[in-house]
């Protein structure tokens, strides 16, 4: 029987140690993959600073392959055609393509710009916006330690670093556009105890519109002194927050200009 259960306890023992060496090595390659994730985007981000500022499309060049895409994001969407725009906070880390797959909706919660997995993924829009015409984009990107991604709106929930930085660039395919942020807020996802902001897309009239400013004006952690009116163009970013289950923090934003 001592035998018995000592065969047990050894057995117990590589068990543990092997589950735990597992567990290492999960965890060493998740933060080999941010590194090396985080360098390929600095990669794609010195490409588009690098680009020429006119437009150089082949004559014989589809129409697919963008003839009215800007010059410095016509080499990128042409890899990647799922790319619809450009978003960057200057004095922090955001500085990403923006991504749409409308028939594969979360696709971009774990692929990279190359389409292969990715614990980061890519920023994305969410599949029922219209880039050219909804009045509200509402854009995800995950929350990774160290700033990366949409881990420095964190920085938001503090109005120093708002008073510092309170635009957004986010340029689709074809123009460039700053946005002035309007509200920073903290919810809680799929519940009946949050609010549910992603459902704002499109506003049927002023009423619905006013509603959700309104509301996201409400929820703020401070008052920026901005506010939106019927007929702007919104953004809305969205990340995982921690100090709820399902928690996320939400910058919104209103074009300018």
């Amino acid at each position: 029987m001592k035998n018995y259960k000592s065969i047990i306890c050894v057995a117990a023992a590589v068990c543990m140690l092997g589950m735990a060496a597992f567990c290492g090595f999960r965890i060493c390659h998740h933060y080999a993959q941010v590194d090396e994730q985080t360098e390929a985007f600095e990669e794609i981000a010195e490409m588009v600073e690098q680009a020429p500022t006119e437009e150089i499309v082949p004559d014989d060049a589809p129409a697919s392959e963008g003839d009215d895409v800007l010059a410095k994001y016509q080499e990128l969407y042409m890899q990647n055609e799922d790319m619809v725009g450009w978003i960057s906070i200057a004095g922090t880390t955001i500085n990403y393509p923006v991504m749409q797959s409308k028939n594969n909706p979360n696709f971009y919660l774990k692929h990279n710009f190359e389409k292969e997995y990715s614990d980061l993924g890519t920023p994305y829009v969410q599949e029922n916006c219209d880039i050219a015409t909804s009045d509200n984009l509402v854009i995800y990107g995950h929350h990774i330690k160290g700033g990366k991604m949409f881990g420095a709106l964190e920085n938001y929930k503090s109005k120093s670093l708002y008073e510092e930085h309170k635009t957004i660039q986010f340029d689709t395919l074809t123009e460039q556009a700053e946005y002035e942020i309007v509200a920073v807020f903290k919810t809680v996802a799929y519940s009946s105890e949050g609010y549910r902001y992603y459902d704002f897309v499109d506003a049927e009239n002023e009423e619905e519109f006013d509603a959700y400013v309104g509301k996201c004006k409400e929820l703020a952690l401070y008052d920026t002194g901005v506010t939106a009116e019927y007929g702007d163009r919104l953004i809305t970013l969205s990340t995982c927050e921690y100090s709820a289950q399902n928690g996320r923090l939400v910058v919104v934003a209103k074009k300018v200009g």
